[in-house]
């Protein structure tokens, strides 16, 4: 009886806690990210990292015409974020073979796979975020969740974690931006993985008349918990096509992974409210 009993009070237990997720709307639970996303800016200060970025541009029958690997030190400060770059190495395609570089200048800056890459790298990060990656890429904040509706559409256990599985789109449906879903952690209102897609495609006259896409153009975002308690971004990928003015047509890789975390202050608390 005394098993019976405890087996009981353990679904109880579980299904109030289920429950209590499921009153939480997604409103509710992206402001509650949005309080965390920007106290974390001020503790993601107190960590320097090394960030490793790999791009690759392809033609469509999936041959490799450029690549670039990138590896920075990255030091925030209280107002910007500073990057070092530590080591530059790749590859292209010249005269009928491949060349290889290390080092800046790169060969050929100007032609477009090296200009490609060159701005992708660039557009990936932002000087002013703490975390390595570029803030409008993701509606987390405060002011980019203004821009955003949230749908949840439940809870289940990612990565072992219990957490909120939730969508987002623009405001305005006609408006060509962000679109995706969103694992958020249950206990500490922290985004485990996010992935997104443009919210529709380019419209029909840039398309027919220009001859301009981007069809699949996305990334996806693991973030980890760090000791003590604060979330990165560690790793963010995505692969999609540019086809531009009909004659130009890539298909571009690219990965980015922030590690070797250092902690370079004693104390640091976050608090979830």
């Amino acid at each position: 009886m005394a098993k019976l009993r405890l087996i009981s009070i353990l679904f109880l237990a579980a299904l109030c806690a289920r429950t209590a997720l499921a009153e939480d709307s997604a409103d509710t639970i992206m402001a509650r990210v949005a309080t965390n996303q920007d106290s974390s800016e001020k503790l993601r200060s107190q960590y320097i990292y090394r960030q490793h970025i790999k791009i690759i541009t392809r033609k469509n029958s999936g041959k490799v015409l450029r690549e670039e690997t990138a590896d920075y030190h990255v030091i925030p400060k209280p107002d910007h974020t500073e990057r070092t770059l530590e080591q530059l190495t790749g590859r292209y395609w010249h005269k009928g073979k491949y060349e290889d570089f290390s080092g800046e200048p790169v060969p050929e800056p100007d032609s477009t796979d090296g200009d490609l890459i060159h701005e992708f790298r660039e557009d990936l990060t932002n000087d002013k975020s703490k975390d390595g990656l570029a803030k409008d890429l993701f509606p987390f904040t405060s002011d980019e969740q203004k821009n955003y509706k949230f749908r949840l559409l439940g809870h289940e256990l990612f990565e072992s974690r219990e957490s909120y599985h939730i969508t987002f789109t623009p405001i305005d449906d006609d408006d060509v931006d962000w679109a995706g879903e969103a694992y958020i952690d249950a206990q500490e209102f922290q985004p485990i993985y996010v992935f997104t897609k443009l919210s529709r495609r380019m419209p029909f006259g840039v398309r027919t008349f220009l001859g301009t896409d981007l069809p699949g153009i996305g990334f996806a975002v693991h973030y980890r918990r760090q000791d003590d308690g604060v979330w990165f971004p560690v790793s963010l990928g995505s692969e999609f096509r540019i086809r531009a003015l009909f004659l130009f047509n890539r298909t571009m890789t690219i990965s980015l992974e922030n590690k070797a975390f250092e902690h370079t202050h004693v104390e640091s608390k976050i608090v979830n409210p």
